[in-house]
């Protein structure tokens, strides 16, 4: 692991140090500046390092720097906090997160107090609860996936919202990726770029460095989509909390919703909704998925009793045998 985070902060102190010109910092521009961004030795002039060192530490030679020089690198790239966090954790100043399991519910199999880890379903039961509470939501759509944007839950809003065939188990990045790949629009090209980007920093933000799946992850959608490659390659860290994004909704066409994502189950998952200002769109759009659901739905329970008014009675039996149906 220690190879992967130090090659991986390499990387980011690298794409962090393209992004700053030199004008903004004292230094001169012309013909003879070959690199895209600062030098190194202007970065550790910045940073109050030495070169030498500077290099060191892109290059990973240096695995552990202490957290004053990654303090004044934080300061000297004008990182945020999510940016600073991301750095630390680069540099093993900040252990991975924690993966808090959700409690037990009362009556469950486990009962109060008991440990989930000595419980074979435990590993399964955030999922149940997450099924269950999403379940109950009828008038907003919403789903829940983990670090990696893999499908926890969703519920019958939601998963009109989502591709079709998109169920649990499924990636909603590798959906959205396929989807900004196929956008000819050039509005809403924009748009589901923006999306791939916010998502794509989300994966590196919450996903541990060298995880089997992220590496899987990562390498599939690269090799399939050139956003996706020149996206990842951005090396962007940060969670979703809140925006704007397209979504195709039959009849209303792409029509933008405003999302918001909270952090549940102690950054395990993270739960998505979706809605539109009052006479919106998005607004509209989601009541008429709401009321097309509803009439689904009775649609369904009528051929279900209307099955079982034919089923004939039980050869042998009598009339009275006949199961009733209202």
């Amino acid at each position: 692991m220690d190879d992967v985070v130090t090659t991986d902060l390499g990387a980011y102190l690298r794409a962090r140090r393209d992004r700053l010109r030199p004008q903004d910092h004292g230094f001169e521009t012309g013909r003879g500046r070959r690199v895209r961004g600062l030098r190194r030795q202007e970065v550790a002039e910045l940073a109050g390092i030495s070169a030498d060192y500077y290099l060191r530490l892109e290059q990973g030679k240096d695995r552990r720097p202490s957290a004053q020089v990654l303090a004044s690198l934080a300061r000297t790239f004008g990182l945020d906090a999510d940016g600073r966090e991301h750095l630390f954790r680069l540099a093993g100043q900040v252990g991975p997160r924690s993966r808090t399991a959700v409690s037990p519910a009362p009556g469950s199999d486990g009962g109060p107090g008991s440990d989930p880890g000595s419980d074979p379903g435990g590993a399964r039961r955030p999922a149940v609860d997450l099924t269950s509470m999403l379940s109950s939501w009828s008038t907003i759509p919403a789903w829940v996936v983990d670090r990696h944007h893999d499908l926890v839950a969703v519920n019958d809003l939601g998963r009109l919202l989502l591709p079709a065939g998109c169920e649990p188990g499924a990636n909603v990045l590798e959906e959205v990726v396929r989807r900004a790949d196929r956008a000819t629009d050039e509005r809403h090209r924009a748009a589901w770029d923006r999306t791939v980007a916010d998502m794509t920093a989300a994966l590196r933000f919450h996903a541990e460095p060298g995880e089997p799946r992220l590496d899987e992850l990562v390498q599939t959608l690269s090799s399939r989509s050139h956003t996706f490659h020149r996206v990842w390659a951005d090396h962007e860290a940060r969670p979703l909390r809140e925006g704007w994004a397209p979504v195709e909704v039959e009849p209303f066409g792409p029509v933008t919703f405003r999302w918001q994502t909270l952090e549940v189950s102690g950054g395990e998952h993270f739960l998505s909704s979706f809605s539109g200002p009052p006479g919106s769109a998005a607004a509209a759009a989601v009541e008429y998925l709401r009321a097309r659901h509803q009439v689904e739905v009775r649609l369904r329970e009528d051929a279900i009793l209307d099955a079982w008014r034919s089923v004939p009675a039980w050869s042998g039996g009598t009339e009275s045998s006949r199961v009733s149906v209202p």
